[in-house]
Parts: structure tokens; sequence; C-alpha cells
């Protein structure tokens, strides 16, 4: 499982583009993890799928609503990672109202999810493999916080906790 001082996995994550540009097209596009993160802090924050109650109802909107203030304490982009496709998660960012707080992150088969070996089976309620929920700091690619859920809760994967975090590791 990655810890703290962990190098981010390899591979790569999708993002729904709403607006063509910056070397970016319309609809699916994909973003190597390493390219992506190297020389940033990013905030990330991981959970089992769009539009579910926990999820639509608590951990994304604290991150929108507290994403100014993870930039003004260093954080220079905060990512939401989810096993789903990029059209399910560019649909969920716009009914949350996640542009220009949030990048609404695609692990569609979840590759990312395994390589960090924080996978969730949730094949009992017919949703299959999915991502624990998580958050996390992470410097040039390298892990620095790190918060795991216990199952079912919603505890310490907070924007609140990761915000703290951010402003501790600022000094």
């Amino acid at each position: 499982m990655l810890k703290v001082g962990d190098k981010l996995p390899t591979g790569s994550l999708q993002e729904f583009i709403e607006v063509e540009g910056g070397g970016c097209s319309l609809g699916p596009n994909s973003f190597d993890i390493e390219t992506a993160s190297a020389g940033k802090t990013i905030a990330i924050f991981a959970l089992p799928g769009a539009f579910t109650p926990t999820c639509s109802a608590q951990h994304v909107p604290g991150y929108v609503r507290r994403a100014a203030e993870l930039k003004a304490a260093g954080v220079d982009e905060v990512w939401c990672v989810s096993v789903n496709d990029a059209f399910v998660m560019g649909a969920w960012g716009r009914e949350q109202k996640t542009a220009g707080a949030v990048r609404m992150m695609a692990d569609g088969s979840a590759d990312f999810t395994r390589a960090t070996g924080l996978t969730l089976d949730l094949t009992a309620r017919g949703m299959g493999l999915r991502s624990q929920r998580y958050s996390m700091l992470v410097r040039d690619g390298v892990v620095c916080a790190l918060n795991v859920e216990a199952p079912g809760k919603f505890e310490v994967s907070d924007a609140d906790t990761l915000l703290q975090q951010a402003q501790a590791l600022r000094g």
C-alpha cells in the first residue's frame, strides 16, 4: 500500500475537458501522472464512486469550498480520483460545479487505484473494484501526507483535514 515518502505510481488518469485549449482537446484527455505532478504540490482525494451519497453530499463539496484556501496554503492543484470513466467524472464535475477548483480525474480501469494498493472490492454491492476513500498531499510526485478512511467512514479524508496538513507542511 502507498505510504508517506513513496512516489506516486506511474501511469495516466483521464479528465473530461469542457473547453478546448491549452493543448487539450474537447472531451476525454489522458494525463501522465508523473508529468502532471512534477514540480507541483497536489491535494488528491479519492472516493468509491461518482454520484454516490457521501461523495456527492460531503467529500467533493468540501474540496470545492476549500479550494482557494488550499491554494493559499501552497497547493497548486486539487484532484478528485475515482474509478469511473472520464465522461462520468465530467458530468459529475458539472453537477458539483468543480470548474476551476477541482480536477475530476478518471481512473476508469482502476490501474492507478490498484497501483496504490488502496482498492475497495464492492463486487457484492454491484460496483466492482473501486477506490478506498482517502486524501493525500503530494509534493513533486512524492506523498507527504496520507489519510485513509476506515471502511464506511468519512472522518480523515475531508478537505479541512488536508488543509490543516498543507498549512503545517508549508510552515
